[in-house]
């Protein structure tokens, strides 16, 4: 879900916050997207509500991360018992003109796949950004 519309609560909205903070200092020519979804009826019915999903887009094609855009999808679970929500994952994915061209998932082995590999210190990059997010949503007051 855009992360512009998760930004319910003031600690969530901080969080959110720190994210685009997060992206400003570690991708410094990207522009954040906090809406990344379109507000039709075939994307809302696709958009995952326990997903916070931020986009960022470099000016250009970027040659090292072989993308225009990267869409980050934060995924959440909430115990039952314990009624804690964590995130649990990343799924991070590239995009140009011609669609997606890679994928990583934080979820299964963080590595990139797909049609145009990004340069390796990019995945490096984008694999401590990742990192530093799952930290900043799972950390306790």
């Amino acid at each position: 879900m855009n992360a512009a519309e998760q930004a319910t609560s003031l600690e969530t909205a901080s969080k959110i916050a720190t994210i685009t903070n997060l992206i400003k200092t570690d991708f410094p020519d990207a522009r954040v997207d906090l809406k990344p979804w379109a507000n039709d009826p075939d994307t809302r019915e696709q958009v995952d509500p326990d997903s916070i999903d931020i986009g960022f887009h470099f000016p250009g094609r970027s040659r090292l991360f072989q993308c225009r855009s990267v869409l980050i999808q934060i995924r959440f679970h909430s115990d039952d018992e314990t009624h804690i929500r964590r995130a649990i994952g990343i799924e991070a994915a590239g995009f140009d003109h011609k669609g997606k061209q890679w994928q990583m998932s934080t979820v299964q082995d963080w590595i990139a796949e797909g049609e145009g590999q990004p340069a390796p210190e990019s995945v490096m990059r984008l694999k401590e950004f990742c990192q530093r997010v799952l930290e900043v949503f799972n950390q306790t007051a």
